[in-house]
């Protein structure tokens, strides 16, 4: 059906004369209109991918991938505990204990609410990436007795705090006293400041030493639970499940994929509706070579009819316009798959010149987990979209080839 003479008639009628400028403008904005939708699509998703490891990363790095409690109690004897965890599945890699609770911070006549993280700063590294993004001090700094504390930068910002200030904690729970109850106080030394980039923990959470928790919340030598580290993040479920069948009754356990389902969640769903909104514009760019061949068709009845008496086939005639509209299709799919890949690589460049134009932050990070346009590029995706796009401009081009194939030469040359 695809034979030469076919390929060059197609191609040749590309190639519009001055009486046919406007069937040119026409297929122009179809290349226009592919090479537009496929570098959105490409570059979208792959903004997508980013923003969701990203999020992701951030998240287990000042998070655990698996957290075992006993409830609401203080876990005790958490060592014992360690020993049956690491024994019962090699895919533990890390493991800290760590005490967890609510608490207010002020500083002159500045309040703050705080998560207060009690950690031990030996383990801790295995479980967390918060010392990896220290601005000042060290995990180390937080010794027993001493009652230092390490802040996040938000946090630090809002109370108007330095190093070597003492901050005041104060705790939920109250003191009897001969004058009524008094909320427990205790003066930290801030000895370190940290900013992972997630607003959630740079302005809410503040580090302190595992003892100097335990002392401060009354917690009897126990702790709130163990925050695990896996050597493969997606392996939480059945590591998870084999944990429940090896531990004794009463202990919790959760991963993250459990704490953090709904964000995922609705980061796929978004993911999936931007795909498919964002195919609407290639369909779009699709119907305009749709339009493109028909004009072509109507414009070149005569040259059609006199293909047919010369011998050619229907067959013949239909792959001519065939042709045509897959080299536009082609032509655009390929552009637009350069230029998505080429943008989705240098997203955060371009991002930054933009506001840096404009004057204007584009995600706040008060406002979103993160301040900047990563881009991670599946490749996965790319054939995706660009196959999907190819489909579309090639089902474009079969009713108005199938229109010209029906051409009658008697009809076509009546008035010629």
């Amino acid at each position: 059906m695809f034979k030469p003479l076919e390929f060059y008639i197609g191609l040749r009628y590309l190639r519009a004369k001055r009486r046919n400028q406007f069937i040119s403008f026409i297929s122009f904005t179809s290349v226009m209109g592919i090479i537009l939708g496929v570098t959105a699509l490409i570059t979208v998703l792959s903004v997508m991918n980013g923003f969701q490891k990203e999020v992701r990363d951030r998240i287990l790095g000042m998070a655990s991938h698996i957290t075992i409690t006993q409830g609401g109690d203080p876990l005790q004897n958490w060592e014992a505990l360690a020993e049956a965890v690491t024994d019962a599945d090699p895919h533990v890699v890390g493991l800290a204990p760590y005490i967890r609770k609510e608490a207010m911070l002020s500083f002159n006549s500045r309040v703050s609410g705080a998560l207060l993280r009690g950690v031990l700063p030996e383990r801790d590294p295995e479980v967390s990436d918060v010392w990896q993004h220290m601005l000042y001090g060290q995990l180390g700094d937080l010794r027993p007795g001493e009652f230092n504390i390490i802040l996040g930068q938000g946090l630090a910002r809002s109370l108007g705090v330095v190093l070597g200030d003492k901050v005041t904690v104060v705790t939920p729970q109250a003191t009897s006293t001969p004058a009524g109850l008094m909320p427990r106080l205790k003066r930290f030394t801030v000895r370190g400041i940290f900013e992972v980039g997630m607003h959630e923990y740079d302005s809410g959470l503040a580090l302190v030493h595992i003892d100097d928790a335990a002392r401060l919340f009354r917690t009897n030598g126990g702790v709130t639970g163990l925050r695990l580290k896996l050597d493969d993040l997606y392996q939480v479920v059945p590591v998870r499940n084999r944990l429940v069948d090896s531990l004794p009754g009463g202990y919790w356990i959760s991963d993250w994929t459990q704490r953090y389902a709904n964000l995922f969640r609705a980061v796929k769903i978004e993911k999936t509706m931007m795909f498919i909104i964002l195919s609407l514009i290639v369909a779009v760019a699709a119907f305009n070579i749709v339009s493109t061949l028909v004009m072509v068709v109507t414009d070149k009845q005569a040259d059609i009819a006199i293909l047919r008496t010369l011998g050619a086939t229907p067959g013949s005639i239909m792959a001519i316009f065939i042709v045509q509209g897959t080299v536009i299709g082609l032509i655009g799919v390929l552009l637009g798959t350069l230029g998505g890949v080429s943008l989705a690589l240098n997203v955060g460049a371009a991002v930054g010149w933009l506001e840096g134009v404009m004057g204007i932050q584009f995600m706040p990070a008060d406002v979103y987990y993160i301040d900047s346009f990563p881009s991670e590029l599946h490749w996965d995706d790319v054939y995706h979209i660009t196959t999907i796009s190819f489909a579309l401009c090639v089902l474009g081009t079969l009713y108005p080839a199938w229109r010209a194939s029906r051409t009658q030469p008697a009809e076509a040359l009546r008035y010629e």
